[in-house]
């Protein structure tokens, strides 16, 4: 594995900015993208993580008024949301990591979540339950919370979890959208800042500058994702989203299998 650089820092950041909120997972993409520029591994697996926060940042800015009148309901839905993948997460994060940060199972994972998108989509729609977040209850934040637990297995999508799981257990299709973009800025926060401090060690003060750049590339792209989704739920679904995962994890998948595209580089 060689040094991230800007160029790749750049790459990545886009990379994770216009991947964050769609239902077919940032982590996923990056670590296909880690793959093929080679520079996974433990400093690049931190790096996608950190980034991530960049992303973050777009949402705060977006809702920044919705954020700065919160009541207490929501930041009390949010917290019971955020606290189940948390807990799982700081149990299970090593092993996550030595066995599932690979392209191969990314692949399988998006073919997974793929075939569910489809299932649910295909489904009866009885209307909706809830159709805003401020009329969730903390019993509809917590099921959001245990379905945001699947997005750990990487390629599953913490967006596609939680808003997949939020259509289920009677959200509105905006209403889960709009929750799991606020729910994501505690979770993946937390979780970038998590993972730069227990592994601290393997950075030093001239890593700043594309941690940087890959903060602010995902910044941009996030905040042109984030305007142009909530406009497109309210008119389609997320089946194409869940061909693309079909589709990108098979391309993936055979590729590996041909020996065409060496995915295990990086």
């Amino acid at each position: 594995m060689r040094d991230l650089s800007l160029a790749d820092a750049l790459v990545l950041g886009v990379v994770e900015g216009l991947t964050e909120f769609l239902p077919i997972s940032s982590t996923g993409h990056l670590i296909l993208a880690g793959a093929l520029l080679g520079v996974n591994g433990e400093r690049g697996n931190v790096f996608h993580v950190a980034i991530q926060t960049g992303a973050m940042l777009a949402v705060l800015w977006e809702y920044r008024a919705r954020f700065f009148r919160a009541d207490a309901l929501l930041w009390r839905n949010l917290a019971i949301a955020f606290l189940p993948a948390a807990a799982l997460g700081v149990l299970l994060g090593p092993l996550i990591k030595a066995y599932l940060f690979a392209p191969l199972p990314v692949a399988a994972a998006f073919i997974a979540g793929g075939l569910v998108i489809l299932w649910v989509e295909r489904r009866a729609h009885p209307p909706p339950r809830v159709a805003s977040v401020d009329a969730m209850s903390a019993m509809d934040a917590f099921k959001v919370g245990i379905a945001q637990c699947f997005a750990l297995i990487p390629g599953t999508s913490r967006a596609g979890a939680t808003i997949i799981g939020g259509m289920l257990f009677g959200l509105s299709r905006r209403a889960a959208t709009e929750f799991s973009f606020f729910l994501a800025v505690p979770t993946l926060i937390a979780a970038g800042a998590w993972d730069v401090w227990e592994h601290r060690a393997l950075f030093s003060a001239a890593d700043v500058p594309v941690f940087a750049t890959g903060l602010c590339a995902a910044f941009a792209a996030a905040f042109a994702v984030i305007r142009w989704l909530v406009r497109y739920v309210a008119t389609h679904d997320f089946t194409p989203f869940a061909w693309y995962r079909i589709g990108f994890g098979l391309v993936v998948l055979l590729t590996a299998w041909f020996g065409w595209v060496d995915w295990s580089v990086g």
